[in-house]
């Protein structure tokens, strides 16, 4: 069975024993009353331990930072001023955790829930929120299975898997064949989830269909493995000219040191949906052994000074650069405030109503304003491709997107 059909299974399974163990009821009513005084509460769902962590704390200070700004431009006008407060829980990283946190949010009267980072973590949020008619707006998620059950409370910022997956094939034979070296033949080493999975399915085949050879395809376990070295060396030996990547980020900066050891015969390193390659902190973590590095993935809009000013303010609260998952939180949670302010009403039916008939301007890369299709993903939600390049993560392609120009090369290939 395939990681996706297993998680979509357990999803499911989820569906029919959330009724029991002390679920609050259908429509969460037993928080009604909660949710008519005091602060609007928002539910934040994110992994603040375990070795998601880093990227679960930035997402929960963008949530809050998002928070913050609602309070201070006046809260919520249409509830007479209503402030929003966050409620959090820690998923661990764990889809089981992270089912129970999110009925433990519902249930002290959170009008919505934003999360989760892990596509498994979000695919039992999902089906929590489902059943309790409580909308929950995904920052990051790139599993696309949840958006093929007809859900009504679940909404996505981020572009999906597919979405993603399809720009990186394109982008690629585009920039490639600019430099000069068309893309022959691409190996593909993925975490083993659905969320790895689905990258590489999804990827390999708009590479088929734009006449681009994928093999091999090799999985690992992100929580387990401590080394790839063994895994690109069979990359080396198959004579692909592209190792395509999608990971978290431990296991992601593992990769590049195996690659730095290895030295496979490659014309690029292609970040798909990865969770390192364009985050500030694996610049700094894996210095020349990540130089020129690309990824293709949502990101911050570099170019909106919006987006300049917030990524400032946090680097000044925290010390740390801003990654892109802590912007996608911000704007969840954005339109989140909007839903309720447009709904005039804590009722999170009314407010999944109006989330989803909502248009807010995103803080990241996008084609428009945030704005949902029928099955909950975001309209204009739009993938970029990045590179490492003096020292910083820069977006390079599409060119209308894009700082500089791509370097299409590997450090150790001059």
């Amino acid at each position: 069975m395939s990681a996706r059909k297993l998680v979509a299974g357990l999803g499911a399974v989820a569906l029919l024993v959330t009724g029991c163990g002390g679920s609050a009821p259908m429509g969460a009513g037993g928080a009604a009353a909660g949710r008519d005084e005091g602060p609007v509460k928002i539910g934040a769902l994110h992994p603040v331990s375990g070795s998601n962590a880093v990227d679960g704390l930035q997402m929960r200070r963008g949530a809050q930072l998002a928070v913050d700004a609602i309070n201070a431009a006046g809260g919520i006008k249409s509830l007479g001023g209503r402030k929003v407060e966050l409620v959090t829980g820690d998923t661990q990283g764990k889809a089981d955790i992270g089912q129970s946190e999110a009925q433990r949010l519902i249930s002290a009267g959170a009008v919505s829930l934003v999360g989760t980072y892990q596509s498994a973590v979000s695919t039992n949020v999902a089906v929590v929120a489902e059943r309790n008619r409580v909308p929950f707006v995904m920052d990051v998620t790139a599993s696309d299975a949840i958006f093929s059950h007809g859900y009504k409370y679940s909404f996505r910022v981020q572009p999906g898997s597919k979405a993603i997956a399809t720009a990186a094939a394109q982008y690629l034979k585009a920039v490639s064949e600019q430099a000069g070296k068309p893309v022959r033949k691409v190996a593909f080493l993925h975490e083993q989830s659905d969320f790895g999975s689905g990258a590489a399915d999804a990827f390999t085949a708009a590479a088929k269909q734009l006449g681009i050879e994928v093999g091999p395809n090799i999985s690992y376990d992100a929580t387990t493995v401590s080394d790839l070295t063994a895994q690109v060396t069979q990359v080396k030996a198959a004579g692909a000219d592209v190792l395509a990547v999608a990971g978290y980020y431990r296991d992601s900066l593992l990769a590049a040191k195996a690659i730095a050891s290895v030295k496979p015969d490659l014309s690029a390193v292609w970040g798909v949906s990865n969770g390192a390659y364009d985050q500030p902190k694996f610049v700094t973590d894996a210095a020349a052994v990540g130089n020129l590095y690309f990824s293709t993935n949502y990101h911050y809009d570099a170019t909106n000074p919006a987006t300049v000013a917030l990524r400032a303010k946090y680097q000044q609260l925290y010390g740390d650069p801003m990654r892109t998952g802590a912007v996608l939180s911000y704007d969840a949670v954005q339109v989140i405030a909007h839903g309720v302010e447009q709904a005039a009403s804590t009722d999170p039916e009314k407010v999944r109503d109006a989330i989803a008939a909502a248009q807010v301007s995103p803080l990241t890369v996008g084609r428009g304003q945030i704005q949902f299709a029928p099955n909950g993903d975001n309209r204009n939600a739009f993938p970029v491709l990045m590179q490492v390049r003096d020292g910083r993560v820069q977006q390079v392609y599409p060119p209308e997107k894009a700082e500089s120009r791509p370097d299409y090369r590997v450090a150790w290939r001059p």
